[in-house]
């Protein structure tokens, strides 16, 4: 046992404590309200992880409530460790209360424990466990704490009109071994004058939709019933909306619907019959899914998700998208996006990362690319590093969330470790 996990393992306890302590906290973003940008609760979760870090001897920083941070000592930092407090709601399905913490069978349970709270605790606890051993750094280490990166990143856009990042920053919300690509991803809402049935399916633009539900005069003509998933892995989830499409072009011609059902064909996901289905060699092939369509105020509006390759651009892949809406019917309400992310596999700072993976875990490391985005998709050179292992599913952002105290002491572990190979 090396003196770092020994170190950690003699905190067990107080990890897990303080990690109830955050979880307790009900961070889901809010109204603004005073001085608390994203309502009281981040703000509240904020405050209490700068109040455990000062109490450790760093020096910590509060932003305006949109982000803090610790910095091991006063050396300008060469890396930050980029995590995050703020929350999903908890949802439905859980078989104890989210905001306890609850042990069982080597399990940490409750909202946050998985994204990102038990990260967040694992890297001050990386950083004490630096700090107490006397482990000697050359270079500054920041820690920073987000509360908006469930809702779309304020809080480090933000951050960065106010501060500097180090040159180096990884994100422990993703998975390990180094997640050094992510596929560049745009949104676009679309509409039309409709007044012909009621179609309700889809309320979140980023998840495969699990119902579709069709009435005509308040009768149910259509209940189709699929399978939700990410919207960024859409093989493997059964997409209701385009099984109704399908069904409904097979008997009916209003020519929106059809003209759906026409470019979004039934269990077809990479957009190729909207003019995209791009792929490369790095990040694969590209997603595109059709998520959301429901009637209002005699509109027919909807909602399509998608995430393309790292060769292609976003005017060029939203121009295609939109286009193919317009030739049916739609109007475009809105289309955005965000540029492919990706830091050189061959750079100094991931192979450091690399070599940590495995001397930790005595795995092979490697990179990988994914088709969702993650805190440090807009950060050039970022990359995500843990806090998930390999074939491990935490249900993150689902019921029952957890960690294991296994992994939240091995995720400390691999950060400390981390931090002497890139600082020491």
């Amino acid at each position: 046992m090396t003196e770092i996990r020994k170190y950690l393992e003699e905190h067990r306890e107080e990890m897990i404590d303080f990690l109830a302590e955050l979880v307790a906290v009900r961070s889901v973003q809010n109204d603004a309200n005073g001085n608390c940008p994203f309502g009281k609760k981040p703000a509240k979760a904020l405050e209490r992880m700068l109040k455990k870090c000062e109490e450790a001897g760093f020096n910590v920083e509060n932003v305006e409530n949109y982000v803090g941070s610790a910095d091991f000592s006063e050396i300008e930092p060469s890396l930050a460790i980029l995590t995050h407090l703020d929350v999903v709601p908890e949802g439905t399905g859980w078989n104890s209360d989210p905001y306890v913490l609850k042990r069982s069978e080597g399990r940490l349970i409750g909202r946050g424990t998985c994204d990102d709270k038990g990260p967040a605790v694992a890297s001050l606890f990386a950083m004490k466990a630096v700090r107490e051993l006397a482990m000697p750094l050359k270079r500054g280490v920041r820690l920073i704490f987000g509360t908006n990166e469930e809702n779309g990143s304020a809080d480090l856009a933000y951050y960065r009109t106010k501060r500097k990042l180090p040159p180096m920053v990884f994100t422990p919300d993703g998975e390990y071994p180094v997640i050094n690509a992510e596929k560049g991803m745009i949104r676009v809402y679309f509409s039309a004058d409709f007044n012909d049935l009621s179609i309700t399916s889809g309320k979140i633009i980023n998840a495969v939709p699990e119902k579709c539900v069709v009435s005509c005069e308040r009768h149910i003509i259509f209940l189709c019933k699929g399978k939700s998933g990410h919207a960024s892995t859409p093989e493997k989830a059964e997409n209701a909306i385009t099984k109704f499409l399908y069904e409904y072009s097979r008997t009916y011609k209003n020519s929106l619907l059809c003209g759906l059902a026409s470019l979004f064909p039934y269990g077809e996901t990479d957009g190729k019959s909207c003019g995209l289905g791009f792929s490369d060699e790095i990040s694969g092939k590209m997603t595109c899914v059709l998520s959301m369509l429901n009637t209002e105020n005699g509109r027919l509006k909807g909602g399509i998700d998608i995430r393309f390759p790292l060769d292609r651009t976003l005017k060029e892949v939203s121009g295609i998208i939109c286009k193919s809406l317009e030739n049916i019917g739609f109007e475009i309400d809105s289309c955005e996006g965000t540029e492919p992310h990706v830091t050189d596999e061959n750079s100094e700072f991931v192979q450091s990362l690399l070599r940590v993976y495995e001397r930790v875990t005595g795995d092979k490391g490697h990179c990988i690319a994914i088709g969702g985005g993650t805190y440090v998709h807009e950060i050039d050179g970022g990359v995500a590093f843990g806090a998930e292992f390999p074939n491990e599913d935490g249900n993150m952002h689902g019921a029952d969330e957890f960690i294991t105290e296994e992994n939240l002491i091995r995720n400390a572990e691999i950060m400390a470790e981390a931090i002497i190979e890139i600082c020491g």
